[in-house]
């Protein structure tokens, strides 16, 4: 049994739903597309949003679309947002327009084009915020800036999500391996 499934979505106001081979979500931020796969049925009663199957052979399809519609929902009305620090000497970010600039320690600066619909935030030149109506979206774009220097267990150095754990290793100590 999908209990994510049958879990009901609450429509916030300015949110308009069209029921059709995809569910179109429009709000104040934005539209979006959820695809509906056969046997998977929306059905709109009393500013809710409720999704059927027709057997338990779509269950994980059931759970699937509602979480994906669930998302959209949240998308359009309040949008998401996904936080980023930049740790080490010297590295900083800069964003003008639609196109990011990062000094990482590399040799030459990194660009990088945010799409349509991701808007980036940078405080004290270390501190990302990213947000966006789409979570799939906002969520790749921060794994893209985080992949452009991975944080160093070594040194903690490079660019990790707000809040993200990461054990210091010890470096090489001298003599440790000489017997």
């Amino acid at each position: 049994m999908s209990r994510v499934g049958k879990k009901i979505i609450p429509l916030p106001k300015g949110v308009k739903i069209t029921v059709g081979k995809e569910l179109l979500v429009e709000g104040p931020k934005g539209k979006l597309n959820v695809p509906m796969p056969e046997g998977i049925e929306a059905r709109q009663v009393d500013g809710t949003l409720e999704f059927l199957r027709d057997s338990d052979q779509r269950a994980a399809l059931h759970g699937l679309t509602r979480a994906l519609a669930a998302a959209a929902v949240q998308g359009v009305s309040t949008g998401f947002i996904r936080e980023l620090d930049i740790t080490g000497t010297g590295y900083r970010a800069d964003v003008k327009g639609k196109v990011a600039t990062f000094t990482l320690g590399y040799s030459h600066p990194i660009e990088l084009l945010l799409p349509d619909g991701v808007d980036l935030k940078i405080d004290k030149q270390t501190h990302l915020v990213l947000s966006g109506y789409d979570k799939q979206m906002v969520g790749q774009v921060a794994a893209n800036i985080r992949a452009l220097r991975p944080p160093d267990p070594y040194k903690n150095k490079g660019v990790r999500y707000t809040g993200e754990a990461l054990r210091k290793k010890a470096g090489k100590t001298a003599g440790a391996g000489a017997k």
